[in-house]
């Protein structure tokens, strides 16, 4: 295993971590979730590109866009209760 390898690791945490805040009822750990998911898009990518994994390059990208798109709206959201 190469050292570029184990990236593949950390992207898989963060990539969950990010699931479970965006998940909460508490917009700021939803705020935190959409930023750890954008680090995961970024970690996939650098894993990537050098594996030629073009197909999860442009999933990345999409998904970051979606990322954006949540942190945009996230903080236009009034906080629930309840």
């Amino acid at each position: 295993m190469n050292d570029l390898d184990c990236v593949q690791w950390p992207a898989m945490v963060a990539t969950l971590l990010a699931a479970w805040l965006v998940a909460s009822k508490q917009q700021s750990r939803r705020d935190r979730g959409f930023w750890v998911f954008l680090l995961s898009n970024l970690l996939w990518v650098i894993w990537a590109v050098p594996s030629q994994a073009w197909a999860l390059v442009v999933l990345q990208i999409g998904l970051a866009f979606s990322n954006v798109r949540g942190v945009i709206k996230n903080r236009r959201t009034p906080a629930r209760s309840g």
